[in-house]
């Protein structure tokens, strides 16, 4: 097992909130606390039908995705867990999959694909097995791929 990490996580990217109606959720999270709607995403393969929100600004703004299934009898049952998963910004996503792969941690089906914000992401698998022992312990985590805007911010945050 390798101890140099040839990546860095550098914050939260998102949090991701599922139930079985995105009105209800906006209720809270638009119309209380006032987040903004940035855009919305649809995917049949996903099961997911969502509206994209935001708070902070530039390299720091953190995406809250408010989620519905597009069908509530099919999988992924993104309402099932009202928090969904929650999303890191990773500095270098391709070394940190390999890295992460290498050394015991179980991935999600799917691979390295484009999410719906648009950045590259992957998933780590919510529950380990006995090739990959090491997962979200019951928690879905995103790996999103930082711009370099957002890779620059925080290294001048870290001084």
């Amino acid at each position: 097992m390798s101890n140099a990490r040839p990546f860095k996580v550098l914050g939260v990217q998102q949090i991701a909130i599922g139930g079985a109606s995105k009105e209800k959720l906006k209720t809270l999270w638009v119309d209380k606390l006032g987040l903004t709607v940035t855009g919305t995403f649809q995917s049949e393969r996903e099961n997911v039908d969502e509206d994209i929100c935001a708070m902070g600004k530039g390299a720091f703004k953190v995406e809250v995705d408010l989620m519905q299934p597009v069908d509530p009898e099919k999988k992924p049952a993104v309402h099932a867990t009202p928090l969904n998963h929650v999303g890191l910004w990773i500095d270098d996503l391709p070394k940190a999959v390999e890295w992460l792969s290498a050394n015991g941690v179980r991935f999600a089906p799917g691979g390295i694909r484009k999410g719906a914000a648009g950045f590259d992401i992957c998933f780590l698998h919510p529950k380990g097995n006995e090739e990959s022992p090491v997962s979200g312990e019951g928690v879905l985590i995103e790996l999103v791929q930082a711009p370099s805007e957002v890779v620059d911010a925080f290294a001048k945050l870290a001084g």
